[in-house]
């Protein structure tokens, strides 16, 4: 009789433990979902499309008038939201594309491409076969003074044109492996760089083949009005403390993502989707008590090589890199055009950002946002410096990225609503002030399943 008594109490303990831990977890929920909504309810994508249209209304290049604009634009938006806010200027050498350039083969004109950082000249020599520009394809042909055509792969651009220029070549053809017209760039300026243009596949091969027959054909090569400068960016910041000075977590999320577009692109989805998304966070949560450190940040010359992201990156300080536990990078999250979002990590591997945004995005759709592997963009410098960082994009991207076509009629306001929610309940339910109420508050945790591809569209 004995044993049944301390059963009973033993069933009835567990019971009430089991009850406790049920009330315990459906009010812990219970807070989290109350908590979440402050920040759904005060999202507005008609706000984000509104700084999307002033932003697009022309391109935003890196060193331009109308860069410096738009970062005074978004400055300005900053400081009526009540922040402290500042453009923060810094030098790049930028390249103002060639005015005018031709290449004819035996009299007969071609449509070419340049590359950025393509230098002026006006070559005439014959054309030869150097493969894929590697220096072993190079090794033990004459090319001095003649004009290299190699294929695209396996090495940069830019290698291809400094093998050739190293073997003497006055002047390079670079023809694309695949179907459709060749734009990239050479990497960055310098010095020993020779004229080089970009033709199509079959242009490339109709070239080869000429090659082949020994007929020994002859090109020119033109390239006028190129311009190698020194330039001034724009990087534009705002704070938002602790609410609690004494209670604080001493940690930092950055928000961030570029403001600058490519030259011909009035950059609507890219990136100035991103852009007026970094500001309705922050008018979000101005008035909302968070324990965390939030920075706003908008970067210049993401379009020239993340100049920008790697300049804030570089200024920091060892305690800051040390104290931001997590980089959201905005960049391209509106197109109607373009796939699901995805998160890109600059290693493939998740994070705490990857991990609050998949428990968000489970919360908020029923399902987590894939990762994956993906470079490109102003998310990579904070990682190279150990931060945990990813980049919120859709994939595939649109087919207008990258031209005169990414405009505002281009943008879904839908998707605008999307990302910001789930961005925005990540970053709340990791620096709202109740800090049981997170499960990755302090640990990431949450675990999903990711893609492993490479993303390739920056």
């Amino acid at each position: 009789m004995k044993k049944t008594v301390i059963s009973l109490a033993v069933a009835t303990s567990l019971t009430l433990s089991f009850t406790s831990v049920q009330a315990s977890t459906s009010a812990n929920a219970s807070h989290h979902q109350i908590s979440e909504q402050k920040v759904l309810k005060k999202i507005n994508a008609e706000k984000i499309y509104q700084d999307i249209a002033y932003l697009s209304k022309k391109p935003r290049v890196a060193g331009t008038e109308a860069e410096r604009e738009a970062a005074t634009f978004v400055q300005k938006r900053l400081s009526k939201l009540g922040y402290e806010s500042a453009v923060e200027p810094f030098t790049f050498t930028g390249y103002t594309p060639a005015a005018s350039f031709s290449l004819s083969v035996n009299s007969t004109s071609y449509s070419p491409t340049t590359f950025t950082y393509s230098t002026n000249g006006n070559v005439t020599a014959e054309i030869v076969d150097g493969g894929l520009g590697t220096k072993d394809n190079l090794a033990n042909k004459d090319v001095t003074g003649k004009i290299v055509l190699v294929q695209r792969g396996t090495i940069t651009f830019g290698e291809k044109v400094l093998n050739a220029a190293e073997k003497g070549a006055a002047a390079v053809i670079i023809f694309n492996n695949t179907d459709g017209e060749l734009n990239g760039t050479l990497g960055g300026a310098n010095d020993n760089y020779i004229p080089s243009l970009a033709v199509t596949k079959e242009e490339g091969e109709k070239i080869l083949t000429s090659i082949q027959k020994g007929e020994k054909p002859s090109g020119t090569v033109k390239i006028e009005g190129a311009v190698v400068s020194e330039r001034t960016s724009y990087n534009v910041t705002a704070t938002k403390p602790s609410t609690f000075k004494k209670k604080g977590t001493n940690d930092i999320i950055v928000v961030g993502a570029h403001h600058d577009s490519v030259a011909g692109a009035p950059g609507a989805n890219d990136d100035a989707s991103g852009t007026a998304m970094v500001l309705e966070l922050a008018r979000v949560f101005k008035t909302l008590p968070t324990d965390t450190e939030l920075r706003f940040v908008t970067f210049g010359a993401e379009e020239v090589g993340l100049l920008g992201s790697e300049h804030y990156v570089s200024e920091l300080s060892e305690d800051e890199k040390n104290r931001i536990v997590g980089m959201f990078n905005l960049d391209m999250v509106g197109s109607r055009d373009a796939g699901d979002l995805v998160m890109n990590t600059a290693d493939g591997t998740p994070n705490l950002v990857t991990e609050l945004a998949q428990a968000s995005s489970t919360r908020l759709n029923g399902s987590p946002t894939p990762f994956q592997a993906g470079g490109r963009s102003d998310h990579v410098p904070f990682a190279e410096a150990g931060i945990p960082a990813a980049l919120f994009i859709h994939s595939p991207s649109e087919p207008w990225y990258h031209t005169p076509e990414d405009n505002l009629d281009k943008i879904s306001k839908e998707k605008l609503q999307d990302v910001a929610e789930i961005v925005g309940t990540a970053i709340y339910d990791r620096s709202r002030p109740d800090q049981q109420g997170s499960s990755v508050k302090k640990k990431a945790t949450f675990k999903a399943p990711h893609l492993y591809h490479e993303q390739d569209v920056k």
